[in-house]
């Protein structure tokens, strides 16, 4: 069985803290999207965590809700990792010097560097370029999700997971959309460090994002 991890998208503090207790019984991980939320209240929603948590705060040229100044947004961030956060989600797209400053004082939180392409996916070449740019920037974990246009793209983008196991790089890679599903279940048995699954069907955080229970049911049918 793979590693999952189940994205939190509520608009206030008190449904995310339902939501949390929810699904700490479905996650090996949390992912705390903190860009859905109408003010963020990080020390409460990281406060008695039983599951590793993700802090994303994701930009909408990548899929996500933050409208904001670009300062603020990386100030949560920042704020994740000054309250220990197990992880936190930063966009290869970011300014480079932010990047490589928050990797350098990380302290204990470990830098997922992430790159999305919501119109298709790259051809093979430049997803190992962008492979090789992110171990060179020392992410933690590298994440990298395009948009699935035909099922060969799965085979490209799953081709990065044991190419990354050689580096010893920590990955996580799949497409999305209704034709990347695909590579969303199988990746962890290739190695992936997790894959996403969301609580319900109306609580998606990427198209073609399967949820827990479908997940697991595919899975359980594998063993």
């Amino acid at each position: 069985m793979g590693r999952l991890c189940i994205p939190i998208v509520e608009t206030t503090a008190g449904k995310a803290l339902s939501a949390i207790k929810e699904v700490n019984r479905w996650a090996d991980l949390i992912e705390l999207r903190v860009d859905y939320l109408r003010g963020v209240k990080l020390s409460l929603l990281l406060e008695n965590q039983q599951k590793p948590f993700i802090v994303t705060n994701r930009r909408k040229e990548e899929g996500g809700k933050y409208r904001g100044e670009e300062r603020k947004r990386l100030v949560v961030l920042q704020e994740a990792i000054d309250l220990g956060a197990d992880y936190i989600d930063v966009e290869l797209a970011t300014e480079i010097s932010w990047v490589q400053s928050s990797i350098r004082k990380k302290k204990e939180t470990q830098v997922i560097l992430s790159f999305h392409d919501f119109q298709g996916t790259p051809s093979l070449k430049e997803l190992r370029r962008l492979l090789n740019q992110m171990i060179r920037l020392g992410a933690d974990v590298v994440k990298i999700v395009p948009f699935a246009r035909s099922w060969e793209d799965n085979l490209s983008i799953l081709s990065l997971i044991p190419l990354a196991k050689e580096k010893k790089q920590k990955i996580v890679a799949f497409c999305m959309g209704e034709k990347g599903k695909i590579s969303r279940i199988f990746s962890p048995f290739l190695g992936a460090a997790w894959t996403y699954a969301s609580l319900s069907q109306s609580k998606v955080s990427a198209p073609g994002q399967l949820t827990v229970r479908e997940l697991r049911m595919i899975w359980e049918k594998m063993r």
